[in-house]
């Protein structure tokens, strides 16, 4: 089963919609994120992510 990110929050997931904002996903996606502890972290801060997680850096 391939990897699928998020449209809208770029979450990385196996299911066909976000389970964090229900939008579709998609394949087509590259870079790779892991956020531990997101309020800690500027990198977090900069892209709006608040949960933690894996997430793309850039989804088509």
């Amino acid at each position: 089963m391939s990897e699928k990110s998020c449209i809208s929050c770029s979450r990385i997931s196996h299911s066909e919609i976000c389970s964090v904002c229900n939008k579709p996903t998609s394949t087509n996606w590259s870079g790779f994120l892991l956020v531990i502890d997101p309020d800690n972290s500027d990198i977090a801060k900069g892209l709006n992510i608040t949960l933690a997680g894996e997430y793309s850096l850039r989804v088509r």
